[in-house]
């Protein structure tokens, strides 16, 4: 049975660079909402900003693979509660389990230096100052997730992380 894996977080805490690294461990789709956002600004329709509109795709494209037994990992912000909740209506839609990481990165001025040095992969997209991510809303956690602290931590740790919560998941239902 596929799985739908949610990463969440604040830009820079390394949602992208864990989805990168699970997506092969997990033979997973990787739908990434900047790129998703990025293509919807260069369309012809020139949707920018995208409000909703990357998620709502990116859900849709998620059911799709799901319904086809492919796990996939969505890779997105998730700021609010209404944003968190298209991928569980995504899961229930295929009649999957979902699995919503939280992906932090606890010390602030490491968060900072990500922020501030990161490479932009997306060439229609502008990447966040530290001052945008700081003023951005997030509302706390109403649900249950797995919380990911990326600072001091190599990948593949959490990456284990991440598979140990998968495997319980499906072995016993919950994490």
């Amino acid at each position: 049975m596929a799985i739908l894996f949610v990463l969440s977080g604040l830009p820079g805490v390394g949602k992208t660079t864990l989805a990168k690294a699970l997506s092969p461990r997990l033979q997973a789709v990787h739908l990434r909402i900047d790129s998703l956002e990025a293509a919807l600004k260069t369309s012809v329709l020139a949707i920018s900003p995208a409000e909703d509109a990357g998620y709502v795709a990116a859900a849709a494209v998620a059911k799709d693979n799901l319904l086809l037994g492919n796990n996939v990992i969505a890779d997105a912000v998730n700021p609010i509660e209404i944003t968190r909740n298209i991928w569980l209506e995504a899961a229930l839609g295929a009649r999957v389990k979902a699995l919503n990481i939280e992906v932090i990165c606890s010390d602030e001025a490491e968060h900072k230096t990500r922020v501030e040095t990161r490479h932009n992969d997306i060439s229609a997209m502008s990447l966040p100052s530290w001052e945008d991510v700081q003023r951005r809303r997030y509302e706390p956690w109403k649900k249950h997730r797995l919380v990911v602290d990326t600072f001091e931590k190599p990948v593949e740790e959490s990456v284990e992380e991440i598979i140990e919560a998968f495997s319980q998941l499906v072995r016993y239902g919950s994490y």
